[in-house]
């Protein structure tokens, strides 16, 4: 298959939450420029429908709702959008204590699991949207943005088998977005006081319960308080990833931009000025 839209026009854009992925997205030419949202797509073709059960499973423990849904008088459906990936956040959960809203641990892995297997296939759906991009729509340029979990599921020890690394570096030039420390303890401070569901890897996540138990005595993951367990865990997730999104510039694979820089970005022009100096 020929491909359209040449390596040298599209880029995937890596970094945490809040860098400025989306509002970079949103500032570039909508007309020339094709906005591919990696957790849009995991909240619409791979999680859709188990976002979709999760809801009708809580509207079904209200008597009314459920008489209404069963006769199909009514119909319950995810808003999710690129702005607003709330539906997919809510569907992963929290782990811990089930009457404060959190999912055992047994549940909460299962979720993890099945997020990551939809992210990596998101991620692996980035030629075939560019082609498409290009042959319907007639883009020229092709941004990916990327969730903050990407670090997360791709194998930094060979990273050149890496099936997601190897098809974004072939189809697009990877562009990490670094934040400053000051924006760091921000972020850190905003999840702190609004606590989010979040993506963790499976080694992480066994050792921060085992330090979490070991700080609270609460021996049982099952027994965490969801949202005092991710307020703890968020810093010592964030030191992990900017750790990984280090090694991939270091490899190789990924260039480096300021977070301060991008929120300069106001053109097209500006954009990839700044990514060839980047070089």
């Amino acid at each position: 298959m020929q491909i359209m839209i040449p390596q040298s026009q599209a880029f995937t854009l890596l970094g945490m939450s809040g860098v400025g992925k989306t509002t970079l997205a949103l500032k570039l030419p909508r007309d020339r420029w094709f906005h591919y949202s990696g957790d849009y797509r995991i909240g619409t073709r791979y999680l859709g429908e188990a976002i979709q059960d999760d809801l009708y499973l809580a509207a079904m423990q209200q008597q009314a709702l459920a008489t209404l849904l069963k006769s199909d008088s009514i119909y319950i459906r995810s808003n999710i959008s690129m702005e607003n990936l709330a539906p997919l956040s809510a569907w992963i959960g929290t782990l811990g204590r089930k009457d404060q809203g959190g999912h055992d641990r047994e549940e909460f892995a299962r979720r993890q699991r099945l997020h990551e297997q939809a992210e990596i296939a998101a991620l692996l759906d980035v030629g075939y949207f560019m082609d498409r991009a290009s042959t319907v729509y007639g883009y020229d340029h092709f941004l990916v943005d990327a969730g903050g979990s990407l670090i997360e599921v791709v194998d930094l020890e060979d990273p050149a088998n890496d099936p997601v690394l190897r098809h974004l570096s072939q189809r697009t030039q990877l562009v990490y977005i670094e934040a400053a420390d000051e924006h760091v303890e921000h972020l850190i401070e905003r999840t702190i006081a609004y606590p989010k569901p979040m993506f963790y890897r499976t080694g992480f996540l066994d050792a921060a319960i085992a330090e979490y138990s070991a700080e609270t005595g609460l021996r049982v993951a099952d027994d965490f308080p969801p949202l005092e367990f991710v307020k703890w865990v968020f810093p010592h997730l964030i030191r992990a990833r900017r750790d990984r999104y280090d090694r991939l510039v270091a490899a190789g694979l990924a260039r480096r931009v300021a977070a301060d820089d991008i929120a300069r970005v106001e053109t097209e022009a500006d954009f990839l000025d700044l990514v060839e100096q980047s070089k």
